[in-house]
């Protein structure tokens, strides 16, 4: 069968990861020849054996490059005779750094070397995945529906590490295809909490946290909100803005629907998973007691600043520029959850 795409080839960084995997896959199933970076060579069984639980077999068209963000070794070869680059490689360490700018740097840094890798090599597009932290976060109100025109405020005090990566490192991104970009197109996929059907044991902070429900890790919830968006759908959204005209110089925020609070979470699999959700919190912390535990817990302290807060986000131009129809909040939910008990991974 022959397919319009053969010609094309496509770079995505950080191929290992939980959107990374799924953009391959995608692409591959679609015709293109993708390349991908990992950080180590003993990566790549990780990634052909999580296309294989995908039900892609990659063969001939799939090849592999040793790059890391810290470095510029390796990027020249990765990116040479690609039309566009898909970049979804970003720190995301289990455990926020004691200094800020160990994850900040890496991220703005990062993100620079791939777009004067690809504008050098005469790359179409780059589409960088960056994420709703860039939007979301630092605001006094959060009433109004959020949108791709909004920024995460960097000013406010209580941002964390990882919500100051993404925003400065997507700020440089559009400051580097203003000021030094020459030819190279940007779009921008700001996605929300991302769930959907795992393709290994290598748990995102999101999943890990449906995990605890279902474990019983968890005995109470506080009054915190999160937007869903299922892997499925990012993947979609990226190879969108990667093909169409209109993407060009745009950001799209990629998120499911409604906002959701942790015990609409709860109730999503209690209703769905019969005996299953057993464990699954149902009890909403009172503010006073998270804000009390904040004193001796780091993970209360960090829910803090957003108790109460609904952070609706828009995905109407998504929707409405690039044809994208996500699947739902409960569908996200659902698919993680059964792909955990299919891998084995929870407790019971």
């Amino acid at each position: 069968m022959t397919n319009s795409n053969e010609n094309k080839q496509v770079l995505v960084t950080g191929g290992s990861g939980f959107v990374g995997i799924y953009c391959i896959l995608q692409l591959l199933q679609s015709g293109y020849r993708v390349k991908t970076t990992i950080r180590s060579p003993e990566r790549k069984s990780d990634v052909l054996a999580m296309l294989s639980t995908g039900g892609v077999e990659a063969g001939e068209n799939l090849s592999f490059f040793v790059a890391d963000l810290t470095s510029d070794d390796g990027w020249i070869d990765a990116v040479a005779d690609c039309d566009y680059v898909l970049h979804v490689a970003s720190p995301f360490p289990a455990m926020m750094p004691k200094n800020e700018n160990d994850l900040i740097i890496p991220a703005k840094d990062g993100t620079l070397r791939v777009l004067r890798a690809a504008r050098d090599a005469g790359v179409k597009r780059v589409v960088i995945t960056s994420s709703f932290a860039a939007i979301g976060y630092g605001h006094k109100s959060t009433n109004e529906t959020f949108t791709e025109k909004i920024w995460t405020n960097l000013n406010n005090k209580n941002l964390s590490a990882y919500i100051k990566s993404k925003t400065i490192a997507e700020k440089a991104a559009w400051d580097f295809i203003e000021n030094e970009g020459g030819n190279l197109e940007l779009a921008v996929i700001n996605p929300t909490g991302i769930f959907g059907p795992l393709l290994s044991n290598d748990l995102s902070s999101s999943v890990q946290m449906l995990k605890q429900f279902l474990d019983g890790a968890i005995k109470a919830v506080p009054q915190t909100y999160f937007n869903v968006v299922d892997v499925r759908d990012v993947a979609d959204l990226h190879i969108r803005a990667m093909i169409k005209p209109e993407a060009k110089g745009e950001r799209f925020l990629a998120s499911a629907g409604k906002c959701l609070s942790l015990h609409d979470a709860a109730m999503i699999l209690k209703n769905n998973l019969g005996d299953k959700a057993r464990n699954v919190p149902t009890k909403v912390l009172p503010n006073w007691v998270v804000r009390a535990a904040a004193l001796f817990n780091p993970m209360a302290k960090q829910a803090v600043p957003e108790l109460g807060k609904i952070k609706n986000a828009s995905n109407e131009k998504a929707k409405t520029i690039l044809g994208w129809k996500p699947r739902t909040n409960e569908e996200a939910i659902i698919a993680t959850v059964k792909s955990l008990i299919d891998l084995g991974l929870l407790k019971d």
